[in-house]
């Protein structure tokens, strides 16, 4: 009996610890962007997409994974306390790319309320005979 309720009060010490600790809530001021035009000349550009943890609890970004190997993510390993900002970088490298459209997302998976979020950026690499 004693290890019984050893057990149960252990079991809701841990549910307490995990409602005292809040939720996260991860905002970005945009979830897209364009790169517009560049030259296959200059094939690597680059984009910051900033967040907000604006839930009330640590926010962890657990991964950041592109659609494809061109696209770069950087993303804060440490939690994010709330009230606090952070940065997602994202390199995209066209070297040995076809030139044209593009356009690739990027996901997170986070302890946020939403725990997937998806980031996309685009754009156009011109060829290097397009004058």
């Amino acid at each position: 009996m004693k290890k019984f309720l050893f057990a149960a009060f252990m079991l809701a010490v841990n549910v307490f610890f995990v409602l005292a600790q809040g939720t996260a809530q991860i905002t970005f001021e945009k979830t897209t962007h364009d790169f517009g035009s560049f030259p296959e000349s200059s094939p690597k550009v680059t984009c910051t997409f900033k967040f907000k943890n604006t839930g009330d609890g640590p926010l962890v970004i657990h991964q950041a994974i592109a659609s494809c190997g061109c696209a770069v993510p950087q993303y804060p390993k440490e939690p994010i306390k709330p009230g606090e900002s952070g940065e997602v970088t994202v390199t995209y490298n066209g070297a040995g790319k076809f030139p044209g459209h593009f356009r690739k997302t990027i996901t997170l998976r986070t302890n946020s309320k939403n725990e997937i979020t998806r980031l996309i950026i685009e754009g156009d690499m011109t060829s290097a005979e397009a004058k």
